[in-house]
C-alpha cells in the first residue's frame, strides 16, 4: 500500500546539513530505504511503501533533532542511522554520536560513528588490554590511534608505541635496501597516515623525535618492557601464537595496550595458527582485558565496502556448508 507523507524544514541551514553536499545524503536514504525524496521549498515529501515510508519518516526525525541540536550529518551518520532504523533502535543515534573521542590538528571531531565503536572506545578508557576484532572499516586502528593521542596529551602515558607483524617480509627484512626506518616505513604506513590525519604532520615529526612515538615491527619488541606506555599492535591476526604471547608480555606498568586485526583476513602461510584466533580463547574472562568485536553493520567506509565484506562473509558460509 501506498503511501506519502511531509515534513518541515525549519531553517535553510538545516536542511543544506541534512540533504548533504549535492544532496547525497537524499540520495543514499532514498536508495537505502526504497522511497522517494522530493524537496520543495521549505518541505520534504516522501513517498513509497507504507513500511518504507514510516521508516523513513522516523529517520529523518532523528537526523532533524540531531541537527538541531548543533552537529554535523554526514553520509556514514545517514548509513548508519538507516541501519539502526531498520531493526527498530534509531533512539541510539544521539547517544552514539554526542561522545568525543578526540580533536584533530585541523579542528575536526573524533566521534563514535557506530554502537558496536561507542563499546569499544568504552572498553579502551575502562581496561588495560582491549583486543578490536572485526572486518576492515570499522575503526578499529584509527579509534585506537585517537585513544593513544589522547592519553598522551593527557599524560596519562608517557609514549605511544606502534607495531605491526611486517608478514610480507617475513620479519626478516635485511635483504631490503635502505636503513632500518626505510626497511619497515612500507609496511607500518598505515599507522603514519593514521596519525597524520590527527595530529599533522608537523607535531607527528616533532613526537617521533622526541621519541614520544615509536613505530616498529611487533619482531623488534621482542626482550623489551614497556612502562607508561600506549601500545598498540595492528593486523594482529598475522601474529603466530608464539608472537601474541611475547608481544602481551611486554606490557608493564602504566601501560596499556589495543590489540586490533580481523580474523577472516589472515596471511600465515597455511601450516601456521593466527595467535589472534588463539588468544580469545586463551585469555577470555580474565579481568582487565576486554574482547569486543566489531561486526558488519560496523563498518564506516564507503557504501560498497561495507556490500563488499558482507559479500566475502556469504561466500566463505557458503564454502563451509
Amino acid at each position: 500500500m501506498n503511501k506519502e507523507i511531509n515534513i518541515d524544514i525549519n531553517n535553510i541551514e538545516q536542511a543544506a546539513n541534512l540533504f548533504g553536499k549535492f544532496d547525497e545524503n537524499l540520495k543514499l536514504i532514498e536508495e537505502g530505504m526504497n522511497v522517494k525524496v522530493v524537496v520543495r521549498d521549505d518541505t520534504i515529501k516522501i513517498s513509497g511503501e507504507d513500511t518504507n515510508v514510516n521508516a523513513a519518516e522516523r529517520l529523518f526525525n532523528e537526523l532533524i533533532e540531531f541537527i538541531e541540536s548543533g552537529e554535523i550529518i554526514t553520509p556514514q551518520n545517514v548509513m548508519y542511522a538507516m541501519k539502526l532504523v531498520n531493526i527498530g533502535e534509531e533512539e541510539k543515534l544521539k547517544s552514539i554520536l554526542s561522545d568525543i573521542v578526540c580533536i584533530t590538528s585541523r579542528g575536526k571531531q573524533i566521534r563514535c560513528k557506530t554502537y558496536g565503536q561507542k563499546n569499544y572506545v568504552k572498553a579502551m578508557k575502562n581496561n588495560e588490554i582491549v583486543f578490536g576484532i572485526g572486518p576492515a572499516g570499522t575503526g578499529k586502528t584509527y579509534l585506537a590511534m585517537a585513544m593513544a593521542v589522547t592519553a598522551l596529551k593527557n599524560k596519562e602515558v608517557g609514549r605511544i608505541i606502534l607495531t605491526r607483524p611486517a608478514v610480507e617480509a617475513g620479519e626478516r627484512l635485511g635483504f631490503l635496501p635502505g636503513d632500518l626506518q626505510e626497511k619497515v616505513d612500507p609496511y607500518l604506513r598505515p599507522l603514519y597516515d593514521a596519525l597524520y590525519d590527527i595530529l599533522g604532520a608537523e607535531v607527528f615529526q616533532k613526537y617521533m623525535e622526541k621519541g614520544l612515538i615509536e613505530v616498529a615491527p611487533l619482531a623488534y619488541m621482542r626482550g623489551r618492557t614497556l612502562d607508561d606506555s600506549f601500545i598498540i599492535l595492528d593486523e594482529a591476526q598475522n601474529t603466530t601464537p608464539e608472537q601474541m604471547k611475547m608481544f602481551l608480555t611486554r606490557i608493564g606498568f602504566g601501560s596499556r595496550a589495543v590489540v586490533t586485526g580481523d580474523v577472516t583476513q589472515v596471511d600465515l602461510p597455511k601450516d601456521k595458527k593466527s595467535g589472534l584466533k588463539d588468544v580469545i580463547e586463551i585469555l577470555n574472562g580474565i579481568k582487565g582485558i576486554e574482547f569486543v568485536l566489531l561486526k558488519e553493520q560496523d563498518v564506516i567506509r564507503h557504501p560498497l565496502v561495507a556490500k563488499i565484506v558482507k559479500a566475502y562473509e556469504l561466500y566463505e558460509k557458503s564454502k563451509e556448508s
